[in-house]
């Protein structure tokens, strides 16, 4: 389920980053790496698994899958934690910024 759920974020990363000039300018690109890299180590991860228990790795007990699930969904949200905090740190759009000066700006009124 980590393979999965990370390439799906992969692929949907991928699709909105090359369809949008302003994803782009958001720094999707960082983020739809980030999905890539995770989706490469977990297929890493489920091959030697899969060298190592054969025929069992297609039949995983419904606990192992719902851990994987969970383990999956928060790699995903990890990425975008790690996402936003690049947004805020980068400031692409100006917004923080604007902020910033706005809140210096009714300080010194």
């Amino acid at each position: 389920m980590t393979l999965l759920i990370s390439t799906i974020a992969a692929i949907a990363c991928t699709v909105i980053w090359y369809s949008s000039e302003k994803a782009r300018k958001l720094q999707v690109g960082t983020l739809t790496l980030m999905y890539w890299g995770a989706s490469l180590m977990w297929f890493v991860d489920a091959f030697v698994e899969y060298l190592d228990v054969k025929e069992e790795y297609f039949n995983p007990a419904a606990k192992d899958m719902l851990n994987d699930t969970f383990l999956g969904l928060s790699v995903v949200a990890l990425g975008l934690v790690i996402w936003i905090v690049i947004l805020l740190v980068k400031d692409p759009t100006g917004v923080v910024r604007a902020a910033l000066n706005r809140k210096q700006d009714n300080g010194k009124r």
